[in-house]
């Protein structure tokens, strides 16, 4: 597995940190975030097309837009080592 570890929210105290990486290997963008309250996850399982309860291994995390400039830079990491 190749992570190639991307940003940190630029606002962080290091103790709450969103972060993100890249697999370019994997074709995948991995996310560390905050979980949502209860009534922000149930919002979401509700406006799913599942409408149903978030699957085993899955999970709703929350994330500062902020963060949209490191998201951005994972999905072009990804997409340049497709490019390979």
């Amino acid at each position: 597995m190749a992570v190639r570890f991307v940003g940190i929210d630029p606002d962080t105290d290091r103790d709450h940190c969103p972060t993100v990486w890249a697999d370019a290997e994997a074709q995948e963008i991995l996310l560390q975030g905050w979980k949502p309250d209860a009534a922000t996850h149930a919002a979401c399982q509700m406006a799913s097309p599942a409408h149903g309860p978030v699957p085993e291994g899955e999970a709703i995390i929350r994330l500062p837009a902020r963060m949209i400039p490191l998201i951005r830079e994972a999905c072009d990491a990804i997409e340049r080592a497709q490019l390979r």
